[in-house]
């Protein structure tokens, strides 16, 4: 998971592969379940070993 960027986004990779921009928690759970994974809570994500946050955690979302 990239960084904030200007627009509020972050860049989501799975497996170094950009599969998209999510502006929120939400936006992450559509992308892992895209990606077979079913972590269904926003708290499962902001806790998950398997994301790996680049820059500020889970919760900023601003640049």
């Amino acid at each position: 998971m990239g960084p904030p960027d200007a627009e509020g986004g972050r860049l989501v990779c799975i497996h170094g592969v950009p599969v998209g921009r999510a502006y929120g928690l939400w936006d992450m759970i559509v992308f892992l379940r895209r990606a077979g994974l079913n972590l269904g809570e926003e708290d499962e994500i902001a806790a998950s070993p398997l994301i790996e946050w680049t820059g500020p955690g889970p919760l900023a979302w601003e640049h």
